[in-house]
């Protein structure tokens, strides 16, 4: 995002803008998962959402956390697998409507 565009959301909505940061600091704090497993966790999501500001963001995040290349690759590979995964899941749903009342049509 640009930064007329950060300033911008911050002027027209800064309560808002201030909740959402003091929201992302404290989701992003050590806790019961450290740093790390957090970032990778954010890295992994923003592949399965598809944002390009969010990989830019938290891959650097992860390296910082501790993260090796290794790690970050794996977390990427199972988001990979879980957005895939649900394919396969809903599958009944593709076999219900083909057969329908328990005879293909």
């Amino acid at each position: 995002m640009t930064q007329s565009a950060a300033k911008k959301r911050k002027d027209l909505t800064p309560d808002a803008e201030r909740a959402w940061r003091n929201f992302s600091k404290t989701v992003f704090a050590p806790g019961a998962l450290d740093a790390k497993t957090k970032q990778l966790i954010a890295v992994a999501v923003a592949h399965v959402t598809q944002c390009p500001y969010c990989i830019k963001s938290h891959a650097p995040a992860a390296r910082h956390a501790g993260a090796t290349e290794a790690e970050l690759m794996e977390a990427i590979w199972v988001a990979a697998e879980m957005r895939a995964g649900g394919a396969v899941a809903h599958s009944h749903l593709a076999f219900a409507a083909y057969d329908v009342d328990g005879k293909p049509e």
